[in-house]
């Protein structure tokens, strides 16, 4: 068993406790938060030791791992503090509030040689892993454009209470909460982000963030695409992402619920007509262990075990995965700030 602990009960840290909870391979040890409320209720209701210090409780439990989602601009500190005292960490996204932060967490988990992982869990949907499988196969042949979407109801009105997701220096805003989110789909599905050409960052409702991320992008194999995402968008019930490549042999287009494929002729290796072709994301996955919000959620959790049990420092959402991804915010963020002037090249 996996002794195990969460500093942060906010929506993604209860989420984590009742996947872990459940979980045959963990043991949920304590939990850590500033909510005296919330430990109270703990304390009352559940078997698990509550603390108001994440320190104390990382060094009067043995604890072989630690869940941290708390708001980014904390995460250096409670992960850093984690690695020291030898806990193999998952962390939640984005890793760092800046590429510095992320490159020294990125360096410590590699020099105490723990696992570190970050909750980028689209990487763990069937339909874009199955996208990713047809396009390293070239079924659709060359690829000549890319999309990269994502669109929700965040924030529909005029904000009232701020919350630090309000908050740039946080960690909030949209750059950080969702497009994070599909840059890093993006790297996974395609290839890595080289240059970023006309970003912009809009205001919707917000006064102090950004509602919504739109940017050219170019990967290093020179295929070019664009990033579009929008949390001010009333007309969607929840977070919805999707990817979409054309190719000189067809179009691939994939969600959270399904992949439609296109082709300009039949595939037997696939089993794929030529025209559209439907598959759902049922077809893919197996039934999960603990069902909560979606199967993603479950299988990072079981890949986050897979990986401790066989030390796999260089897992597909290692902490140098999500370095890479802060790296692109950053560029971002610098040709924003330079009005959207030409593409800068990430370095570092």
């Amino acid at each position: 068993m996996i002794n195990t602990a969460v500093i942060g009960l906010g929506k993604m840290g209860i989420s984590h406790c009742a996947i872990i909870n459940a979980h045959p391979k963990f043991n949920l040890v304590a939990v850590s938060d500033t909510s005296s409320l919330l430990l109270r209720a703990i304390e009352k209701f559940s078997s698990f030791k509550p603390y108001s210090d994440y320190r104390k409780m990382i060094e009067q439990n043995v604890l072989d791992a630690v869940f941290v989602a708390t708001p980014t601009n904390m995460h250096a500190d409670m992960v850093m503090f984690a690695l020291e005292n030898k806990v193999h960490i998952f962390c939640e996204k984005p890793l760092g509030l800046n590429v510095t932060q992320s490159k020294d967490m990125a360096d410590k988990v590699k020099k105490y040689k723990l696992i570190g992982q970050v909750g980028y869990h689209n990487r763990f949907l069937s339909t874009f892993n199955y996208m990713k499988k047809l396009l390293n196969k070239s079924l659709i042949g060359d690829i000549y454009h890319f999309t990269g979407e994502a669109y929700g109801p965040v924030v529909v009105k005029a904000e009232n209470k701020k919350t630090w997701r309000s908050r740039k220096s946080e960690g909030g805003g949209c750059l950080f909460d969702y497009a994070s989110h599909v840059i890093n789909l993006i790297e996974y599905v395609f290839d890595n982000i080289q240059t970023v050409d006309s970003v912009m960052l809009k205001k919707v409702f917000s006064t102090s963030i950004e509602d919504a991320v739109y940017a050219s992008l170019t990967l290093t194999n020179a295929i070019s695409g664009t990033l579009s995402v929008n949390w001010s968008e009333e007309t969607y019930r929840k977070m919805s992402t999707s990817l979409k490549a054309w190719g000189t042999k067809g179009k691939i287009i994939a969600d959270a619920q399904e992949i439609k494929i296109y082709l300009k002729t039949q595939s037997s290796e696939f089993g794929l007509e030529k025209g559209w072709n439907t598959r759902y994301i049922t077809d893919f996955t197996a039934d999960s262990g603990f069902y909560l919000r979606g199967e993603e959620y479950s299988a990072q959790v079981d890949y986050f075990d897979y990986s401790i049990k066989n030390n796999l420092q260089d897992n597909i959402n290692s902490f140098d995965q999500a370095y890479k991804t802060d790296l692109v915010i950053d560029l971002m963020v610098n040709n924003f700030k330079r009005e959207r002037g030409d593409g800068q090249n990430i370095t570092g």
